[in-house]
């Protein structure tokens, strides 16, 4: 394949970041999958599994050699009343949310120089910048990974872009709780002008093109989200 590429992608065990993996290794392209476990990605033989729990303090694994992009897919959904709330959970939602990202950008950027167009794609939420009862920890946070992106634009640029992509509700493990009857999935798809859930597939696509194709697209946060919180219906 001319111009096969490589990319690594934290949390590509399941959700979004399974579909981003997946994608992209369609289009031939070389695929470091980094997750707690190994698990659906286990057929993927061609898939180079690295472990890592990003709730821990161990050190992220070494990577030798070049690569030409990076996806962090971590994430939480924390939705408490405000007296509900505690400092754990805060805590805890900036952690996996805004440190990890962190990390794994500190940690690889450096192994994205040698690219002839370096891509980071962090995720953030609706939720960041349309208030929602309940979301107070993981608005924050996702807030937080927002601010991240366009200060590593501004840093990385010219040589690697970084951009994010704020999705509305997804069906993905993650969501599951929120999706699990025909009642839930029916009022949360209504509460999109577009009348329907998100699907993990069609995120990782706004991904996919923002790594590969997306060369003059850079500190922007994308909301790929159904119309919620963009427009009334």
């Amino acid at each position: 394949m001319e111009n096969k590429k490589t990319y690594l992608i934290a949390g590509a065990s399941s959700g979004i970041g399974l579909e981003i993996a997946l994608q992209l290794k369609a289009a031939g392209h070389t695929i470091l999958a980094m997750s707690r476990s190994k698990k659906t990605l286990e057929e993927h033989t061609d898939i180079t599994f690295l472990e890592h729990d990003f709730m821990s303090d161990a050190a992220l694994p070494e990577i030798p050699n070049a690569i030409d992009g990076l996806v962090y897919c971590p994430g939480s959904i924390t939705l408490k009343p405000l007296r509900a709330l505690k400092d754990d959970d805060l805590l805890n939602d900036f952690r996996i949310n805004v440190v990890g990202a962190f990390k794994f950008v500190n940690a690889y950027s450096a192994n994205l120089k040698n690219s002839d167009s370096g891509s980071i794609v962090l995720f953030s939420s609706v939720a960041a910048q349309t208030g929602m009862p309940f979301h107070a920890s993981v608005a924050a946070s996702k807030a937080a990974v927002e601010g991240l992106t366009k200060a590593l634009a501004a840093e990385l640029a010219p040589k690697i872009r970084v951009n994010c992509i704020a999705p509305s509700l997804t069906d993905t493990p993650l969501a599951s709780q929120l999706l699990n009857s025909d009642a839930k999935r029916l009022a949360n798809a209504e509460r999109h002008p577009l009348k329907a859930i998100g699907e993990a597939r069609i995120i990782a696509k706004s991904a996919v093109h923002l790594l590969v194709d997306a060369v003059w697209t850079t500190g922007q946060i994308i909301g790929v989200n159904g119309g919620l919180g963009t427009i009334f219906k």
